[in-house]
């Protein structure tokens, strides 16, 4: 593991971890971009309630990308399945 110093909203963290220094660099500027949008979207000035607040945000995306994820994973499914009974000769009843 290699450790990368980054910097989060006028902070220099050194961070060491299993994800190449480009990957670790790229989050950080991730998290530093939506602090500084938190930031001005509330105007906030605590750190601390800003790095809440973009916690939440950044939990709020990823829930619902992964509810994204499983409705894209059903619809694949169902897709799926319909293309092998076209292939079996099983007609398709949906309506």
């Amino acid at each position: 593991m290699e450790r990368v110093q980054v910097e989060i909203y006028g902070q220099v963290y050194s961070i060491k971890g299993a994800d190449n220094a480009a990957r670790i660099r790229e989050l950080a500027d991730y998290v530093d971009l939506k602090m500084k949008e938190v930031q001005k979207g509330t105007g906030t000035v605590d750190p601390l309630r800003v790095a809440i607040l973009t916690a939440l945000t950044i939990a709020d995306e990823l829930t619902s990308l992964r509810m994204q994820y499983d409705e894209l994973e059903v619809a694949a499914d169902n897709a799926a399945k319909r293309l092998i009974n076209l292939t079996e000769g099983v007609p398709d009843t949906r309506k």
